[in-house]
């Protein structure tokens, strides 16, 4: 499949929107990538072109990016990047939209405490019975001599 992957490098211009929908949690926020170039005539630093990306992320990554994210905060999403063109009341639109696969924070401009989420419990499914290891009766005496050696005990 041809999917064109990116990684933007930008700051959380809105607070994520969580959703719980029926195929699992979605969240979504606005991420701002400013390009900087250095302005010889001024000798500093000069602010360009802004653009402007929704993000959305899904299932796990949806629940944390949710928790974890604000306002200003700077990131860096990887994901598939998806551009529409829509025709609203006779103008053209375009949007572009990220359906990341990784966000974190951006850590050459600050720090972050990780922590691990706990896993999410499996859904709940019958018990099956352990596997009957003994040779069945009738075998030649070959295949019953044929055993794996049992594994040694942790002392």
């Amino acid at each position: 499949m041809n999917e064109t992957m990116i990684c933007a490098v930008g700051n959380v211009a809105t607070q994520p929107v969580f959703r719980d929908l029926a195929n699992g949690p979605s969240a979504r926020f606005r991420l701002a990538v400013t390009a900087r170039y250095w302005d010889r005539e001024k000798n500093t630093w000069t602010d360009g072109h802004t653009n402007f990306f929704t993000v959305w992320a899904n299932r796990q990554l949806a629940t944390n990016a949710s928790a974890s994210l604000a306002v200003g905060d700077p990131v860096v999403v990887q994901g598939r990047l998806k551009v529409r063109t829509d025709v609203r009341e006779g103008q053209s639109w375009t949007s572009a939209d990220i359906d990341a696969v990784a966000i974190g924070h951006d850590l050459a401009r600050g720090t972050a405490a990780f922590r691990r989420t706990g896993k999410a419990e499996p859904a709940a499914s019958p018990p099956r019975p352990e596997p009957d290891w003994e040779t069945p009766a009738g075998e030649p005496a070959e295949a019953a001599t044929e055993q794996r050696p049992e594994p040694a005990g942790v002392a």
